[in-house]
């Protein structure tokens, strides 16, 4: 067996450990010495981090877990062969690292940030979409929870509009967007509880945390 036959699999294993690393519990453990998922939420994510120590963790969390998605992904389209199925898959593996990460006994965050990082190195003219529609509902609502699930909403719209615009498309990439929108919803299970109840907590900026 040939080193490129090798190669893609080897991919999906970089790419889920290294999704796995919990950056926003290095964070808290590093620079407040607290552990992030005894505190807020309890989520490994960059909204518990922002909440629990403030705007610029938060902001540095977020883009950790973007980097996790983006960097695995671009080393696929490089070294891959273009169209290859793998590059997809390799954008899949990643999230579920960051999802179920094995160094935390499979619970992690909820995979927004490292989800946009992958697609924006997949797929950047929808995720400009989608970040659009998350800002703007952010802005409008304050909750982070409501404005994910529209920003993946969106970004599967605009997959699929692209299917339907141009008569082709990359399949691969269509199902992975599918899988990864409805693992969102699904993560976010608990704060649509919430704002049922009343009690989902809304976006704020602080200097620091508590």
């Amino acid at each position: 067996m040939s080193f490129s036959n090798i190669l893609p699999w080897l991919m999906l294993l970089f790419a889920y450990f290294w999704g796995s690393i919990p950056f926003g519990l290095l964070a808290g453990n590093i620079f407040y010495h607290k552990d992030i998922r005894k505190e807020g939420s309890g989520n490994i994510g960059a909204t518990n981090a922002l909440r629990t120590f403030g705007t610029v963790t938060g902001l540095f969390v977020l883009l950790m877990d973007m980097a996790k998605g983006f960097i695995p992904v671009m080393i696929a389209i490089s070294l891959l062969e273009k169209g290859s199925p793998f590059i997809a898959i390799t954008a899949l593996f990643v999230i579920l690292g960051h999802i179920f990460p094995i160094y935390l006994g499979f619970q992690g965050g909820k995979g927004v940030a490292t989800a946009a990082g992958a697609f924006l190195a997949l797929i950047p003219l929808s995720l400009l979409f989608a970040l659009l529609a998350f800002i703007i509902v952010a802005a409008v609502f304050r909750y982070v929870s409501v404005a994910s699930i529209c920003a993946a909403l969106v970004l599967e719209g605009h997959c699929f509009y692209q299917l339907l615009k141009n008569g082709k498309a990359d399949y691969a990439t269509l199902i992975l967007v599918t899988i990864v929108v409805l693992m969102i919803i699904v993560k976010h299970k608990s704060n649509l509880e919430r704002l049922v109840n009343k009690t989902e907590p809304k976006l704020k900026f602080t200097k620091k945390g508590n």
